[in-house]
C-alpha cells in the first residue's frame, strides 16, 4: 500500500474535521467486504456516533441505551428501514446493502439525526482535527476520491475528484465549498 496525505478544507481554506473520504474504483469494489460489526446506539436522546462509515453488506445494530423508547427510521434511497418503538437491542440488525448515504431519524425525538455513509471500497476514513486523513494508504492506481461531511447541504452527494495513487505516495487537497457550519 502507498501512503496518502489527503487534506480537506472549507471554502475559506480552514481544515475540516470529521469529513468522510473514500477511494472508489473497479478494483476497490472487487475487494470490499462487510465490516465484522457496527452499531449506532441511542444514548441521551442522541445517535452515537452521529456519523458512521460502513462497507456495503455490513449489518448495523441499533441498541437503545436510553430509558425512553425510540423509533429509528431511514427513508433514504441508500437504505429504507424502520424499527418501531423499542427498548434494548432489536433482534435483527439492519444490513446496508448498497452504497450511498442513509439519514437516520427518530419519529419520537425530531432533534435526533445521524448519517451512515455506505461505501463500496475498503479504502476509506475520516479526517482528524487538522483536516488530514491520518494513516491512509491504498494500492497504487487510479481512483475517484470522494469526500462527504454532515455539514454539506441536505441531500448533497460527495464531492468527487480524480486521484492517482503513486507507488511512492500521494498528496491531495479536497475543498468542500458548500460546507455549512
Amino acid at each position: 500500500l502507498s501512503p496518502l496525505d489527503i487534506r480537506v478544507t472549507d471554502a475559506a481554506g480552514k481544515p475540516v474535521s470529521g469529513a468522510v473520504l473514500f477511494l472508489d474504483s473497479p478494483q476497490a469494489r472487487e475487494q470490499v467486504r462487510p465490516l465484522a460489526a457496527a452499531e449506532v446506539a441511542q444514548a441521551e436522546r442522541r445517535f452515537v456516533p452521529a456519523v458512521s462509515v460502513v462497507t456495503v453488506g455490513t449489518a448495523v445494530t441499533f441498541p437503545n441505551r436510553d430509558t425512553v423508547r425510540h423509533h429509528v427510521y431511514s427513508f433514504s434511497p441508500a437504505k429504507r428501514f424502520e424499527i418501531k418503538l423499542y427498548v434494548g437491542t432489536p433482534a435483527a440488525p439492519v444490513v446496508f446493502d448498497q452504497p450511498g448515504i442513509a439519514v437516520l431519524g427518530c419519529n419520537i425525538h425530531d432533534q435526533m439525526t445521524a448519517w451512515i455513509v455506505i461505501v463500496d471500497t475498503p479504502w476509506f476514513g475520516r479526517t482528524d482535527d487538522a483536516g488530514l486523513w491520518a494513516g491512509a494508504a491504498a494500492p497504487p492506481g487510479r481512483y475517484t476520491l470522494r469526500a462527504w461531511h454532515a455539514g454539506l447541504p441536505v441531500g448533497a452527494t460527495p464531492v468527487e475528484q480524480a486521484l492517482t495513487v503513486e507507488p511512492s505516495g500521494t498528496h491531495a487537497m479536497v475543498r468542500l465549498p458548500a460546507l455549512q457550519t
